[in-house]
Parts: structure tokens; C-alpha cells; sequence
């Protein structure tokens, strides 16, 4: 079956780069002319300089067409995920939609994998999504995600194809632990740049991963998630690997608010928008998220990043 990607970022193009060096064909989706031509003509990806791109990757603009192919992979940021979809009239019927993205949708309060059931009911929605990065990924260096997908007949079949010699994937069909893990663990990371950026050591970032990681599981259970599938790639794991390193955009805009420096405001940062929508799923679920809670006032500019800390540091004493 053909694969496809929507999406000509950095991680869409390194998933193509990684399954065309394993024989396959792939078309990639782009919004913009001067990237399918550079895709086309250059062979290269204006998302991942200096690395060139093999004959069998291609670029199209032209939507309709790119999404016949019986695997989508939708490498688009979360909260366009909706509109790119209904951008395709087709109702993609039977095929294989596997999001490649990581939030919470602002307007519907679910996951990539509910955003598809709802946008192409027909379709058979998946998620794609665990520790890496899009130049580790590009280079062929060893990487395992988590393939999440309910229809247990179609997750098998997709983690057959999308896996390779350097990217492991790791089945199962908790897609709803699959993606909060995903999504929240982006927020948390901001929380744990801007620990480091206000200068409050890497014991003050351990703690925040420590409790973020109690407020992931606690959100995840709530939505019917189960703990074994947070405590893997797609949560602890990635939590990890987001919350420690400097290549994650997440941990970067957090940094940036805990040094009070200016973040580049072309470069999308998912945890923003996620503490937001998932601020707003935890009122309704009557639930306390405090970290979540405080990066989303911090990230809006309502609370300073020392006024979260002093508020989180000063909440009622409990049991572990």
C-alpha cells in the first residue's frame, strides 16, 4: 500500500527520508510552491539543510492527489490538523491516517486521533509518536517510536510498514495514552526550559518532571488511558528526551521565558496551545493539572515565570 506525507517540516520529510531508503515510493504534501520545487528539482529540504533527498521522494501541492495513497502520514501542526483535512473532499474511506503531530485540539479538547475520527469518519485513524527528533530521524540513527492505532488488524499491518532498519516502532492500541503523552509532555518540557533559564537547577527540573509526569498519568486515567502505555515511549520516554535537551523547540521557548529572552515567533511550539486546551479539559473534568495550569499563564503572558514557581512551591503539602 502507498504511503504519503502531509507536510514538508522537518519531521514529515525525515519520516520519507527514512521509508524511501527503504524502497518506497513517497509524494510529500506541501503547502508552498518553493518548497516543492526546492523537494523536485534540488533534492534537498529547506526544512532539513544539508541533507540531500533520494529520487524517490516527491512534492506535489496538489492535495487531492497526494492523498490517495492508502497510508497518510499527517505531519502538520496539531491545531491545522483539522483544517488540512478538510481541505481533501475525498472521505478517505479505509485508508490509513496516522497523525504525526502532538496537542490538543483547541476547539474539539481531544487528541490527533479524535480530530481524524471526526474530520474522515470513514478513514481509520492512528498516531505516530514517542522520543525523537526530526535530524536524528534524517541521519538513520537508531529511533523507536510508539504506532497507536485501536483497529488492532490495521496497527499491525502499519508498524510492518512504517518500520525500518533504524526506527523501531512499539505497538499498541491505547491510542489515548499514545497521544496525551505526546501532548503533554511538550508542556511540561516548557515548564522544565524555564526552571533552568530562571537558574533553579537541574533539582528543581528533576522534581517538575517527577510531578509533571503525575499530572500526565492523572489526566491520561481520567480519559481512560492505561498507566502501562504512559510509563512507555510515548510518555516517560519522551518526557525524557523533550524535558533534557535543547534540540526540543518546547524546552527551548521555556528557556527563553526563564532567561526573560525573545523567542523566534515563526517557530510553532505545540505545548503553548496544548496547556491551553488542556487547562480547559481539566475544568471541565474537575481536575487539578497545576504545572499544565501554570504554563498555560505563564505562556500567555498572565504570571511571570518566579510568580509560577513561588505558587507551585507554596501549594498545600501532600502525600506522594
Amino acid at each position: 500500500m502507498s504511503i504519503a506525507v502531509l507536510g514538508a517540516g522537518a519531521f514529515g520529510t525525515a519520516l520519507a527520508l527514512s521509508l524511501a531508503r527503504e524502497g518506497h515510493e513517497i509524494c510529500i504534501w506541501a503547502r508552498d510552491a518553493a518548497t516543492v520545487d526546492a523537494i523536485n528539482s534540488d533534492r534537498r529540504a529547506p526544512r532539513l539543510p544539508g541533507i540531500p533527498l533520494p529520487e524517490a521522494i516527491s512534492a506535489s501541492t496538489d492535495i487531492a492527489t497526494v492523498a490517495r495513497a492508502g497510508t497518510l502520514l499527517l505531519a502538520v501542526p496539531m491545531q491545522s490538523l483539522h483544517a488540512v483535512l478538510t481541505r481533501i473532499e475525498s472521505p478517505l474511506a479505509g485508508q490509513r491516517l496516522v497523525a504525526c503531530c502532538k496537542g490538543v485540539d483547541l476547539q474539539e479538547l481531544t487528541g490527533p486521533t479524535g480530530v481524524i475520527a471526526h474530520a474522515k469518519p470513514q478513514a481509520i485513524p492512528a498516531i505516530l509518536t514517542g522520543p525523537s527528533f526530526a535530524d536524528d530521524i534524517a541521519r538513520n540513527l537508531p529511533t523507536a517510536l510508539t504506532l497507536a492505532c485501536r483497529d488492532e488488524a490495521a496497527g499491525t499491518a502499519l508498524q510492518q510498514q512504517l518500520s525500518t532498519g533504524a526506527l523501531r516502532l512499539y505497538r499498541t492500541t491505547d491510542t489515548s495514552g499514545a497521544e496525551l503523552g505526546g501532548a503533554l509532555k511538550n508542556v511540561i518540557a516548557i515548564a522544565c526550559g524555564a526552571c533552568i533559564g530562571e537558574g533553579l537547577g537541574d533539582s528543581a527540573r528533576a522534581a517538575l518532571m517527577t510531578r509533571g509526569f503525575a499530572e500526565m498519568t492523572r489526566l491520561a486515567a481520567k480519559l481512560g488511558a492505561r498507566p502501562e502505555t504512559l510509563a512507555g515511549l510515548s510518555g516517560l520516554g519522551d518526557l525524557a528526551l523533550t524535558c533534557t535537551s535543547e534540540l526540543s523547540r518546547n524546552y527551548r521557548f521555556g528557556l527563553s521565558l526563564g532567561k526573560h529572552e525573545r523567542f523566534d515567533p515563526s517557530l510553532t511550539v505545540e505545548g503553548v496551545k496544548t496547556a491551553e486546551a488542556v487547562s480547559r479539559l481539566a475544568a471541565k473534568l474537575g481536575i487539578e493539572l497545576p504545572i499544565c495550569a501554570m504554563v498555560h499563564e505563564v505562556g500567555g503572558g498572565g504570571t511571570s515565570v518566579s510568580e509560577a514557581i513561588t505558587y507551585l512551591l507554596n501549594r498545600p503539602l501532600k502525600e506522594e
